[in-house]
C-alpha cells in the first residue's frame, strides 16, 4: 500500500503536486536545494501566486501531512514513490531543454533510495529522456534495491493548477512494467474513481504527449493571430471569424482568441526544445512550422509598438500605461510575457512607461526595474497619452471609457487582447486600436 510520497523540486509544479497529494491522503515531503524556499513553504507561505494553493499548503503543513526538507537522503529511506518535478529551462545560449536539474535529481534519488521504490518523472523533457534516466538510475541504485522509473507528465494551467491536479481531464503514464502502472493506479485511485481517462503507454509516447499538447495549443493561437494580420489589413471581425470556425467540432473555440500572443514558462520554451530535439534525431524539416509560429507570436509584439507609434507619432517622452505584465490572468508569472516585452519595447522607443498588474509587478520589476510600477490601474493611467491593455485580467476586461475619462491626458487606447467593445470606446470619443482589427491610420 502506498503511503509515503516525496516530491523533488518545490517550484510551481512541485509545490502544487505535493500539496495535492497530501489532500488525497498521502504523507508527503517536498525536497528542494533552496533552504529559503523550504523555510517559507514550511511556514505555509507560497513564493508565487496560484489561487487556492496557499490555503491547501497551510492546511496540510498544519495537519502534519505535508513537510518540506533539503535532505534528499531522508526521503530515500522513507518514501514509496518519488516524483521528480524540477525545471527544464531553455538552455543558456541555445534552444534545447537544460536537463541538468532532472539528471541531478534522478541520480541523487537513485543513490539515496534504500528500499524498493518508484521514481516518477513529471517534468517536461525531450523524448528519449526516460529511457536514458532508467539506465542512469539502474547504474546509480544500490545492489539488491529495485528502483523503477515511470513518466507521468503534468498538464497544469496556471491559475487552475489545484483543480487540474485534483480533477485532471486525463492521466498519462509511461512505464515498462505492469507492476509500475498498477502502483500509479493506486496513487491516482481518487481520479480513476470518477472515470478520469487513463492513458497507459510507453516512455516515448508519454514524453511526447506533453510537448505535442503544448505545440498544438501554440499552433491554434498562432493560427488565429496569422488571420489577425489579414483582418488588420483588409478589415473584418477576427472575433466573429473565430466564433464561426469554432462552431466546427473538429476545431473548437478554445485558444482561438486573437491578441498579442502566448508566453509563459511552458509554450515558448517547449516548442523551441521540440524543434531542437527533432533536429537532433535527424528530422530537420519535421517541425519547421513551429518556427513560423514563434515568428507570428513575436510579430504581434512588434504590431503593438507600431500601433502606438501610429497613434502618438514619436514615442519619446510620451507617457504610456501598460495594463498587465503577467503572461496570463491569475498568475504572477512574467517569463516570456508578451505584456512585459511590449512594455520594455515601448520604453526602448523613448516612452515613459507605467505598469500595473494585479499580481505580476514584483516579478516584472526584477527583470526590467527601469519601468515604472504602480499599485493601481488609476495610477498607471494618470495623465497617460496612451493606455495599452496587454493581459486580460477581469478588472481590465471590465473597463469602460467612463473609468478613464478625466484620468488620462489623451483619449487613446490600444487593446492588445481584443477583449473590449470598440464601438463603445469610439462612441465615447476615444481613438481605439485593437489587434485583429483594421486601424484607420494603416
Amino acid at each position: 500500500m502506498i503511503k509515503n510520497i516525496s516530491v523533488i523540486g518545490t517550484g510551481y509544479l512541485g509545490a502544487t503536486h505535493a500539496a495535492c497529494m497530501a489532500e488525497l491522503g498521502f504523507d508527503v515531503v517536498g525536497v528542494d536545494v533552496d533552504p529559503e524556499k523550504i523555510e517559507r513553504l514550511s511556514r505555509g507561505e507560497l513564493p508565487f501566486h496560484e489561487p487556492g494553493l496557499p490555503e491547501l499548503i497551510r492546511r496540510h503543513v498544519d495537519s502534519g501531512r505535508l513537510r518540506f526538507t533539503t535532505d534528499l537522503d531522508a526521503v530515500g529511506s522513507w518514501a514509496d514513490i518519488h516524483f521528480i518535478a524540477v525545471g527544464t529551462p531553455q538552455q543558456s545560449g541555445g534552444t534545447g531543454a537544460d536537463m541538468t536539474f532532472v539528471d541531478t535529481a534522478a541520480a541523487g534519488l537513485a543513490r539515496a533510495i534504500t528500499k524498493d521504490a518508484l521514481i516518477v518523472g513529471k517534468s517536461t523533457v525531450p523524448v528519449g529522456t526516460a529511457r536514458r534516466l532508467r539506465d542512469l538510475v539502474a547504474e546509480e541504485s544500490r545492489d539488491g534495491v529495485r528502483v523503477a522509473l515511470a513518466w507521468n507528465p503534468e498538464f497544469l494551467r496556471e491559475g487552475f493548477a489545484v483543480q487540474d491536479t485534483l480533477r485532471p481531464d486525463r492521466l498519462v503514464v509511461g512505464t515498462d512494467s505492469p507492476e509500475d502502472e498498477a502502483t500509479l493506479r493506486e496513487v491516482y485511485a481518487d481520479a480513476l474513481s470518477r472515470e478520469t481517462p487513463w492513458v497507459a503507454t510507453d516512455f516515448e509516447t508519454a514524453e511526447l504527449v506533453k510537448v505535442a499538447a503544448n505545440a498544438f495549443l501554440a499552433t491554434k493561437i498562432s493560427f488565429i493571430n496569422a488571420f489577425s494580420e489579414v483582418t488588420e489589413t483588409v478589415g473584418g471581425d477576427i472575433r466573429t471569424l473565430a466564433d464561426a470556425i469554432g462552431h466546427d467540432a473538429r476545431i473548437g473555440r478554445k485558444f482561438l482568441n486573437a491578441g498579442v500572443g502566448f508566453g509563459g514558462g511552458c509554450l515558448p520554451k517547449d516548442i523551441r526544445a521540440l524543434q531542437t530535439r527533432v533536429s537532433e534525431l535527424g528530422l530537420d524539416h519535421t517541425m519547421n512550422f513551429l518556427n513560423e509560429m514563434d515568428q507570428i507570436n513575436l510579430r504581434r509584439r512588434d504590431r503593438v509598438v507600431t500601433l502606438a507609434e501610429q497613434i502618438l507619432g514619436d514615442l519619446s517622452g510620451r507617457r504610456i500605461a501598460v495594463l498587465g505584465v503577467s503572461f496570463k490572468p491569475l498568475s504572477d508569472d512574467v517569463r516570456d510575457s508578451p505584456g512585459l516585452d511590449v512594455a520594455n519595447r515601448l520604453f526602448n522607443s523613448g516612452a515613459e512607461v507605467f505598469v500595473h498588474d494585479p499580481e505580476g509587478n514584483a516579478n516584472a520589476a526584477k527583470r526590467f526595474p527601469r519601468l515604472g510600477y504602480v499599485d493601481s490601474l488609476a495610477e498607471a493611467a494618470q495623465d497617460a497619452d496612451l493606455v495599452v491593455l496587454t493581459t486580460e485580467w477581469d478588472e481590465f476586461k471590465a473597463l469602460t471609457p467612463a473609468d478613464l475619462d478625466g484620468v488620462v491626458a489623451a483619449k487613446n487606447f490600444l487593446d492588445a487582447r481584443h477583449v473590449l467593445d470598440a464601438a463603445q470606446w469610439e462612441g465615447a470619443g476615444w481613438t481605439f486600436a485593437q489587434l485583429g482589427r483594421h486601424f484607420p491610420q494603416d
